[in-house]
């Protein structure tokens, strides 16, 4: 027996940045943002810490589960942008909850949450645990460069909560690093050793659109091949392609390419921009709340990013 997501639950700061707002201090305009990347709106933290957006998405998804933080076995957070370098942001999240149980960081950028759903399959497969929660959690506002538009435009904010147990949901999953760092990172600092003779790096995220592009569409569209062909399944017998939210025209691309029809790739990212790890599970979640996904639907769900990373799982919801 694998695992089966059995709730989740998201947290978006509630200041809301729209593209007119960027204009405002950027060389850019509502049009060309909407135009190149689909994005209308993003929400970014003001007087939030990430740790305030995780614990009240962790709070929401068991509180829908009908757990309490001490019947969590393990906790871990997808995230490359939490509040301190260490401890680690799930550390962070334990202590608000008022529990002592293992807790961890995957950075895996934005294959983050389909990583941990690999983490937590094995760890629930050898029986070490019962319950996993797994919360992913994303301030981009942080790494990105506010004076930069070709990235600060793309990002928002968010955190996203799920609770994961054994059941039969999860059919497949794979991940993969295709070791590129050039075409999108944030460098770490140097710190103030006089010993160092290198210059100090910029701290903010930079990256290469059109090579991450070239990746995301490739990867995306080998990468659901793989996944159809090791289940024996068509593209139509999917009933929705969640895929990491990075922009319009890299989930247009590979479905034009997948030849599949729209209502199949469920997008947010006009309202949220990029999230990073947490993109994948809120996208879940809104579609949990509003019902589109039923008992037996299945979901083919995909990160991409930095790494050059990705992860693909299939699960039959339960």
């Amino acid at each position: 027996m694998g695992i089966k997501i059995i709730s989740t639950g998201n947290k978006l700061p509630k200041h809301v940045v729209y593209n007119n707002e960027l204009a405002a201090f950027l060389d850019t305009s509502d049009e060309w943002i909407a135009s190149k990347t689909g994005i209308l709106s993003r929400n970014i933290c003001t007087d939030e810490s990430l740790t305030d957006l995780a614990v009240e998405a962790a709070n929401i998804a068991l509180t829908k589960a009908g757990l309490l933080p001490e019947d969590i076995d393990m906790f871990i957070c997808p995230t490359i942008s939490g509040d301190y370098s260490m401890p680690s942001m799930a550390c962070c999240i334990l202590e608000r909850l008022g529990v002592k149980r293992p807790a961890f960081d995957i950075n895996a950028a934005c294959s983050g949450f389909i990583y941990s759903l690999d983490v937590a399959d094995s760890f629930i497969r050898a029986g070490k645990a019962k319950y996993i929660l797994i919360i992913a959690a994303e301030m981009m506002s942080r790494v990105v460069d506010w004076q930069d538009r070709s990235t600060c435009i793309l990002f928002g904010d968010g955190a996203c909560a799920c609770v994961v147990t054994a059941g039969d949901s999860l059919k497949y999953i794979r991940t993969i690093a295709d070791a590129q760092i050039a075409p999108l990172y944030t460098q770490a600092g140097r710190g103030s050793s006089p010993f160092l003779k290198i210059n100090e790096p910029s701290p903010f995220l930079q990256m290469q659109g059109q090579q991450v592009y070239k990746f995301a569409v490739k990867t995306i569209e080998s990468e659901i091949h793989f996944a159809l062909d090791a289940l024996n399944m068509q593209a139509n017998d999917v009933d929705y392609f969640i895929l990491h939210q990075a922009n319009t025209r890299i989930i247009d691309g590979a479905r034009s390419r997948l030849k599949l029809p729209p209502e199949k790739f469920p997008m947010n990212i006009q309202k949220y921009g990029n999230m990073s790890a947490a993109s994948v599970p809120i996208l879940l979640n809104e579609m949990l709340e509003e019902e589109r996904i039923k008992k037996g639907d299945t979901i083919l769900m995909m990160g991409f990013g930095a790494g050059m990373t990705a992860g693909t799982a299939v699960m039959v919801w339960e």
